[in-house]
């Protein structure tokens, strides 16, 4: 049985944890996988005062481009790549809406190792499928969620700002 899930109360529950995390540790950099991780890193980045926020778009290290790979850039136009801080020997967390198989991860970190070594990588996500291919897993998560198999979540952000999921069929 799966359910749709409540992306606002997702959102709340990942903002407090990284408000937690930035108690123990400040100065971590935010960067969001276009496009539904770029608008959620973006608004954590507001909600966090953080000074800015990056974007990584992982079309081109997907390991299905010619299936996914277009799409996505298409998708994602007009969010390229933009890290606007030093990834060298940063604390960067990733951000992104659902975390699924793990693929899109593992695409995100061959393009932010392109810009420079990070001393540490996080992940948060709003939602985690749990369907690993790889082993990934969020530090910080909204919460595990149960979709159909044959769907898949996804992020709308409303003209309000605030979040909502859809489940559509794969």
């Amino acid at each position: 049985m799966s359910s749709i899930p409540n992306a606002e109360d997702l959102y709340q529950t990942l903002l407090n944890q990284l408000k937690e995390q930035k108690k123990i540790s400040p100065d971590f950099q935010l960067a969001g996988l276009a496009s539904g991780g770029a608008w959620v890193a973006e608004r954590l980045a507001k909600d966090l005062g953080l000074s800015a926020h990056g974007v990584i778009n992982v079309s081109f290290h997907r390991d299905d481009y010619a299936e996914k790979g277009i799409k996505a850039l298409n998708s994602s136009e007009g969010m390229s790549t933009k890290l606007p801080f030093e990834v060298e020997g940063a604390h960067i967390i990733l951000v992104d809406d659902v975390l699924d198989t793990g693929r899109t991860v593992r695409a995100a970190l061959n393009e932010l190792f392109d810009y420079g070594r990070p001393a540490k990588v996080d992940l948060a996500v709003l939602a985690d499928r749990h369907r690993r291919q790889l082993p990934v897993d969020a530090t910080f998560k909204g919460a595990k969620v149960k979709v159909a198999d044959e769907q898949i979540l996804v992020l709308e952000q409303l003209d309000d700002g605030r979040f909502s999921f859809s489940a559509e069929a794969q």
